[in-house]
């Protein structure tokens, strides 16, 4: 059966983890900038404020994860009042060393492992649109574990590293969506998954990408009349079925084309399209250029 969330994770390929510890002690604050790649951290020991754009205020103590899909601003201290310094995350991002905030000396008040990664796909934008800006789950052991994993590997160039490191991180992003509650997510695949009925129409969508679906069939699959399938999956998935099947067929297709996977007219049939030249003016109309331009200027992973 098709897995349409573990499809999109795919089809993004995560790579190139950084992962390192951080701490805090006594009276401190820290200011970071946006950043745009998906953040990560789980609090060993301790507690902290954490305070990220787009997102009501939280404290995070020991067991606790989070995931940032985007990483926007955010503040971050201790219990005391301190002036936040400011961090450009960007020059931060690759120091490997443990960052030790306010009082240099002594225990600290939180431990964390943090970290970030990439998405070697430039469609990122696919699943971080349809993510809360906060994902903060407590009592996260899995997610923890994983984490501890992942700094491991970060911190060693043993063989199989980068293998190890794309998987460890496929499995957390795929832990931490499904750990988070449809009606918490905004209008988009997560929430579509946690309906039942839809989930049943996206699967087929996700598992048979170039049949020829139409709305009546998709609403016979979710087993609802064709007028409250199109209703409660436009509502729910923020777009129209059709639209989501053209989007993901041609995601795919932007996919196969960097991938330099096939001739226009084999990728066309591949996606649902009956024709290179129908494929050609769909794609066209929906990227902005047609398939063999986009094959040429699109870096291959």
């Amino acid at each position: 059966m098709a897995d349409p969330l573990s499809d999109l994770i795919a089809l993004l390929r995560p790579r190139t983890v950084f992962a390192k510890a951080i701490s805090g002690a006594g009276s401190w604050a820290v200011r970071y900038g946006d950043f745009g790649h998906p953040g990560f951290c789980t609090v060993i020991e301790g507690a902290c404020r954490l305070s990220v754009d787009g997102a009501d205020p939280v404290i995070i103590e020991a067991g606790d994860f989070v995931f940032l899909p985007a990483t926007p601003g955010f503040t971050m201290g201790g219990f005391e009042s301190a002036e936040p310094v400011e961090i450009d995350p960007h020059a931060a991002a690759d120091l490997t060393a443990e960052a030790r905030h306010g009082q240099q000396e002594g225990a600290p008040d939180v431990k964390m492992i943090g970290g970030y990664f990439m998405f070697e796909s430039p469609d990122a934008a696919l699943l971080v649109s349809q993510l809360p800006a906060l994902i903060h789950l407590r009592g996260a052991d899995r997610l923890a574990t994983l984490v501890r994993l992942v700094r491991e590997e970060a911190g060693e160039e043993r063989p199989g590293c980068d293998l190890i490191l794309s998987r460890l991180v496929e499995v957390l992003i795929v832990e931490a969506l499904r750990s988070v509650e449809g009606n918490d997510a905004p209008p988009g695949l997560l929430r579509g998954l946690a309906d039942p009925r839809l989930a049943a129409a996206i699967r087929q969508i996700h598992g048979a990408p170039a049949r020829s679906w139409t709305v009546a069939a998709l609403a016979k699959e979710a087993a609802l009349s064709r007028s409250a399938f199109f209703e409660r999956f436009s509502r729910t998935v923020g777009v129209p079925p059709m639209e989501y099947l053209q989007g993901w067929r041609m995601n795919l297709a932007k996919d196969l084309l960097r991938r330099r996977v096939g001739k226009v007219d084999e990728i066309a049939e591949r996606v649902g399209y009956g024709s290179a030249s129908a494929f050609s003016t769909a794609f066209t109309r929906y990227v902005g250029l047609p398939p063999k331009r986009f094959a040429m200027t699109a870096p291959m992973p």
